[in-house]
């Protein structure tokens, strides 16, 4: 062996040895220690992937918005390393309890234990905590509570990144209408994140049209507007998913969470204003222009 080949294998030998080891973005995986470096790496920046346990059509799983909100958020973190809190699913989905296999937490609940959870995480050193909704129910849920967190002072910040439409673009759609619930978007996704549970053969066994059987102005709510038009609990047309249009989405999703995570570990203003806002709460006579 030449000297110059022993040499190049010696430093490619020591490179491999100081190389870190590379930290997995579960939560759940972590030993103490190997936690304590994940902080650190992702500059205390925790996502909490938010799904839901309901029915998802004829075909697709009960947990259809927990594993695709899962698995996006584990590949955005994996672009641009954050922790991955593991599986929740303890939000608003009382328009699905007729439904077989839905569980529905009552609404105090929901916040109280939403709550402990980022208290408890906050605890654990992530102070930037990007909650990353994966269920349309929650879409109210979720910037409610946010907004409490203005209640009493913190010591991390909660951001809330909402559902995402679908992007421009892509393979063309093959289904015209509603598409909202369990029809080609959401099974298209489903096919990239969990196929083996799509049953693709039963996805005409019911009807995904809107049965439009409330007469009420488009502004006015009530909240059984869902089951009003969707009664199955199904919206679309899951016959018409395509795995590359599941792979466009997701892709799509998976950029924007990473973005996230970007923009939420270089903010350092968020903390400082809710801090100087908490400090002039205590004293709002003093306040001025």
């Amino acid at each position: 062996m030449t000297a110059l080949r022993y040499l190049l294998l010696v430093l490619l030998w020591t490179g491999m040895a100081e190389a870190p080891p590379k930290l997995s973005v579960h939560w759940e995986e972590l030993t103490a220690d190997d936690f304590r470096t994940a902080i650190e790496q992702s500059k205390a920046t925790c996502l909490l992937p938010f799904g839901i346990l309901e029915k998802h059509g004829p075909h697709l799983p009960l947990g259809t918005d927990l594993l695709d909100v899962r698995y996006a958020a584990v590949r955005a973190a994996q672009q641009e390393y954050a922790l991955v809190f593991p599986e929740y699913y303890f939000g608003q989905i009382f328009e699905a309890k007729h439904e077989p296999g839905t569980v529905a937490y009552s609404w105090h609940l929901q916040l109280e234990l939403l709550q402990e959870t980022t208290d408890e995480m906050a605890r654990n050193g992530c102070k930037k905590i990007i909650i990353v909704n994966g269920h349309g129910g929650n879409e109210n849920l979720l910037p409610f509570f946010a907004q409490t967190q203005l209640e009493k002072p913190h010591d991390y910040v909660v951001y809330v990144l909402p559902v995402l439409g679908a992007p421009p673009g892509g393979p063309a759609k093959r289904s015209s209408g509603p598409d909202m619930h369990a029809g080609e978007s959401e099974t298209s996704k489903m096919l990239v994140s969990r196929p083996d549970l799509v049953h693709m053969d039963r996805t005409g066994q019911e009807s995904g049209a809107d049965q439009a059987r409330l007469r009420l102005p488009e502004d006015l709510y009530t909240a059984i507007w869902w089951y009003a038009r969707f009664p199955y609990h199904y919206s679309g047309q899951g016959g018409a998913a395509t795995r590359a249009r599941g792979e466009f989405e997701m892709s799509y999703w998976e950029d924007r969470i990473a973005e996230a995570i970007r923009a939420v570990k270089a903010d350092e203003t968020s903390l400082a204003l809710q801090n100087e806002f908490f400090e002039k709460a205590k004293h709002p006579l003093n306040t001025r222009p």
